[in-house]
């Protein structure tokens, strides 16, 4: 359901793309979330609507397919231990949590955010609590095509990367404006990776 409502609204941005001038621009900017428009309108209630629809917006073919591919390698075992309805509420907390270190880190960005990615960060952290030492076969550049990593090593080296690449934003104007969030990436990261663990404290996840 997640992965077609993702689908869907691209779909839906074809469409206005489709009837030129500025119906998909326009409706971009309305829906995505601009943290120095949050901030200021925080009386708002369209503004932190925008929270949860800039989840499900794209920006283009890559972006959305990239979201929907590791939404569907991740996300399939994590609903199957939360439970649908856990699994939803936790996608739409962990990209709360996404929104918020975005925002907190960068308060003053006019730049519009949008797209799964920072709750389907959160779907990643919870994967690294629940699998760590499921093996996954990914590229990796520079040594071999293809090969088996035990969850845990992709997982904290692409959150370390997250992290890295947020810091260097931080001092980098031009790399800020680079067009990744890479601190909503971190954010739903750690989001789902302690929202998970205090799940399975709670008894709330299922057993293997």
């Amino acid at each position: 359901m997640l992965i077609a409502a993702n689908l869907g609204v691209f779909i839906y941005e074809g469409v206005l793309a489709s009837q030129g001038g500025r119906a998909l621009p326009s409706f971009l900017i309305e829906h995505s979330l601009v943290p120095q428009r949050l901030l200021g309108g925080l009386a708002d209630g369209q503004q932190w609507l925008t929270i949860f629809t800039a989840m499900f917006l794209h920006g283009g073919v890559a972006h959305v397919a990239g979201n929907c591919w590791f939404l569907w390698i991740f996300g399939k075992n994590v609903e199957d231990r939360l439970g649908p309805v856990r699994y939803i509420l936790f996608y739409l907390f962990s990209g709360l949590g996404a929104a918020a270190l975005q925002v907190a880190m960068d308060t003053g960005s006019t730049l519009p955010m949008l797209g799964a990615s920072g709750a389907i960060s959160g779907v990643l952290g919870a994967y690294l609590a629940l699998f760590p030492t499921a093996w996954i076969f990914t590229l990796v550049p520079w040594v071999v095509p293809i090969v088996p990593l035990p969850a845990f090593v992709l997982l904290i080296v692409w959150f370390g990367l997250q992290a890295l690449n947020g810091v260097g934003s931080l001092m980098n104007d031009e790399m800020a404006r680079g067009g990744v969030a890479w601190w909503a990436h971190a954010g739903g990261f750690l989001t789902g990776l302690i929202v998970t663990i205090m799940l399975r404290r709670k008894g709330w996840i299922k057993r293997r």
